[in-house]
């Protein structure tokens, strides 16, 4: 492949250097927009109650509203974001690292079992990690059911979370990722915990993560309606694996 075939962005970021230059440019920018917008929490009751008591959780956002998650985390309990090892997510594990955020690497396609035994260690440490549940490539706001295993498996409650803001540009990527402009107003919203036993069957498995689904959907919503925007509408469900794919 030719340089002229390669995205200009992807030329300009070859390099550690100019990889880290970007990343702490990112970071400014978040906090550029944070500090010059008018932003409001709604909900932090819920997040907050664990932050008290020290005890963990796991955190759900939508791949595309994952931009101003660091200031929904207004605690200094330790956060642990799971990132995909494309090079994008190393980007995002790069820019949320200038926010004192640590990162896991790994994905449902690359390092899963690794990536799931760090983030249940960080857990039993007492210290709460971040999930993506549509990452790395969708399909959009749907989620997979990695997150409602490990929430089994952990005995801990997910809580989503998201963001909206009235100016933004929304990317053309498959995740119609928002970036906000500064100056705006915007809103961060937690929802109530989402439980699952310890002892959850295929079915109670499935309930739940429609339940997550269902709940960042109507959080995100909530959050484009009460900026005055238009919401971001998810993908068709993904199909599920036929039985010729699953042999």
């Amino acid at each position: 492949m030719t340089s002229a075939a390669v995205p200009l962005s992807k030329r300009l970021l070859h390099g550690s250097v100019p990889r880290a230059l970007f990343c702490w440019l990112a970071a400014q920018y978040i906090r550029l927009v944070w500090y010059t917008g008018r932003w409001r929490i709604l909900g932090a009751e819920h997040p907050e109650r664990f932050w008290r008591d020290g005890r963990p959780f796991i955190g759900a956002f939508w791949h595309g509203r994952i931009l101003m998650m660091p200031c929904a985390w207004t605690t200094k309990m330790r956060m642990n974001m799971l990132i995909s090892q494309h090079r994008d997510g190393e980007l995002i594990a790069r820019t949320i690292a200038h926010f004192r955020l640590a990162t896991v690497r790994g994905s449902s396609r690359r390092g899963g079992s690794q990536a799931l035994r760090s983030m249940l260690r960080s857990l039993k440490a007492g210290e709460c990690v971040g999930f993506t549940p549509d990452g790395p490539r969708g399909p959009r706001m749907r989620a997979a059911d990695g997150i409602v295993s490990l929430a089994r498996v952990a005995g801990l409650p997910i809580l989503p979370a998201t963001f909206g803001v009235r100016h933004r540009k929304l990317l053309g990527s498959w995740d119609r990722f928002v970036v906000p402009l500064p100056f705006s107003r915007g809103v961060i919203i937690w929802g109530e915990p989402i439980e699952l036993p310890l002892d959850a069957d295929a079915a109670a498995l499935e309930r739940v993560r429609v339940a997550v689904e269902d709940s960042l959907n109507r959080l995100t919503d909530e959050a484009d309606r009460t900026c005055g925007v238009a919401p971001v509408t998810p993908d068709a469900p993904a199909e599920p694996p036929t039985e010729h794919a699953r042999t």
